[in-house]
């Protein structure tokens, strides 16, 4: 009998939903090899076959902004459902050997970078050597004892070297640009109009980290938001807002605003949330040691929680300590008080935004001693921490936003976690074109979820916790997950560049 089949899986009888199309309908799906091969009722037979009865079979889901890009990273997002796991609002520098590095260790998820213009900026600014093949979040925290590359206006030559070493990073096959600016704020609009000219003539994004995070003026986050839509309309460039969320603080209305009335324009801006009123940043970040952060924020260093040993700080004056001893050091920042129906208010604005991506700003996991975990332990230790967003961004936004609330509907979350941020990045890259989507010839990277019963279960107290009620996720057509249990040595994942120019 195994001679006659005509499909080597096929996930049968399941609620089948495309958002692209809108299929929402009770069918079977067919996988030869790595890709999809057919979808509808009644299939053929299967070499292997899934019983998907009355549970949800969609696309798996593309998180933009992933910062773990580690085998335990990778192995907490896929119990979240996530199939491809992007390194886009910092990104890597060299692009070319972090590819090889991730391809070298093997991947549990798709993967793929941006060229990071800010470590373009610490090259070029204070000399930072960006060959130590440090990771991506290491060397957020590296060059804090000279913040020239924060603060200061790039001469023009230094300007040229910044252009040039992203420019590399772009011929690298690198997804787009990273511009975390709100780390350096003190670039200027010069050289932010030369980066974003050179993302348009390349035709890739920018990921971007707005330039101010406060909510009073001059330098507000709504004056960030203006500025950056006006990078859009002056260059060209698709500048897609990182975190929406957290970065307005308590100007969500108003910037969704923004970004609507500039999408209206036809303005090339998108956005993406996570479900959280809380974010997590290296301990150097410059917007800390502002002299004005509490009244500016709205939040006092007392929200600032350092992650690996939970303290938290009474003034600038301990934080700036704590900086120069360990500026790597990943820390939470509760900005939102999720439990304040203003605040949730807040929230809803950002996550339910029409056409925005949910996407996860997962970081990576440390020991505690604040170091990097990159084990194969699994279940993952109790002792490792990060944030509860890198273990149930996507499950807590079905569970609470699709499931309880009813806000936002079963076909429009799914194009949220799939489809849309595929659409955001496939300009660059064809290859997702085959993504996000639940149709023949796209890739079989395919979710089986029970909506009744997928939930996150990270807390802040207990954030090793991963995810329940993925049945199965499938990578490239092979099983990371199978019967809710993660399948240990599956190494599936692939890089994903930038198409050549």
């Amino acid at each position: 009998m195994a001679d006659a089949a005509v499909f080597d899986l096929v996930i049968r009888g399941g609620r089948v939903v495309d958002p692209e199309t809108g299929h929402d309908a009770v069918a079977d799906v067919g996988i030869t090899g790595d890709r999809i091969a057919a979808v509808g009722p009644m299939l053929a037979a299967g070499r292997r076959e899934i019983d998907a009865a009355g549970l949800v079979v969609a696309p798996g889901f593309i998180d933009l902004h992933a910062h773990g890009q580690s085998i335990p990273a990778d192995r907490m997002q896929a119990f979240d459902g996530v199939t491809t796991a992007l390194e886009l609002e910092v990104g890597a520098l060299p692009v070319a050997a972090w590819y090889d590095h991730q391809q070298a260790a093997g991947r549990v998820l798709n993967y793929g970078a941006a060229a990071a213009w800010l470590f373009a900026r610490k090259a070029a600014m204070i000399g930072l050597d960006l060959t130590g093949g440090l990771p991506p979040i290491a060397m957020m925290g590296a060059g804090a004892g000279d913040m020239r590359w924060s603060v200061d206006a790039a001469t023009p030559a230094q300007t040229e070297t910044i252009v040039d070493l992203t420019r590399r990073g772009l011929d690298e096959g690198a997804l787009g640009i990273g511009i975390p600016h709100g780390y350096a704020s003190g670039a200027g609009l010069k050289e932010m109009s030369r980066i974003c000219a050179l993302a348009a003539a390349y035709d890739r994004p920018t990921y971007t980290h707005i330039a101010y995070m406060s909510n009073i003026d001059p330098r507000s986050s709504v004056q960030a938001y203006v500025q950056l839509i006006g990078l859009a309309g002056a260059t060209g460039a698709h500048m897609h807002i990182c975190h929406l969320n957290s970065t307005s603080l308590r100007d969500i209305e108003e910037a969704a605003g923004l970004i609507r009335t500039a999408q209206a324009q036809g303005l090339p801006v998108t956005t993406e949330a996570y479900p959280y009123g809380t974010g997590s940043t290296v301990l150097s970040a410059g917007f800390f040691m502002e002299s004005d952060f509490a009244e500016r924020t709205g939040t006092g260093y007392g929200a600032i929680e350092v992650v690996s040993t939970g303290r938290r700080f009474a003034d600038r004056d301990e934080l700036a300590a704590a900086r120069a001893e360990a500026p790597e050091s990943l820390v939470l920042w509760h900005f939102l008080d999720t439990d304040d129906p203003h605040d949730t208010k807040l929230l809803d604005i950002s996550v339910t935004f029409p056409g925005g991506a949910i996407a996860s700003d997962a970081v990576p996991w440390s020991n505690p001693d604040g170091s990097l975990y990159d084990g194969e332990d699994w279940p993952l230790p109790a002792d490792k921490s990060s944030h509860p967003r890198s273990s149930g961004t996507f499950t807590r936004f079905l569970a609470q936003w699709v499931r309880e609330r009813e806000v936002v509907p079963l076909v429009e979350a799914m194009a949220k976690c799939s489809l849309i941020p595929a659409q955001i990045v496939e300009s660059c890259s064809s290859a997702f074109r085959r993504k996000g989507r639940l149709q023949p010839g796209c890739d079989a990277d395919i979710v089986v979820f029970d909506l009744a019963r997928v939930q996150d279960r990270a807390t802040f107290e207990a954030m090793h916790l991963p995810a329940e009620g993925m049945v199965h996720v499938l990578v490239n057509g092979e099983a990371v997950i199978s019967g809710g249990d993660l399948v240990r040595d599956a190494r599936p994942g692939r890089p994903i560049r930038s198409d050549p120019r």
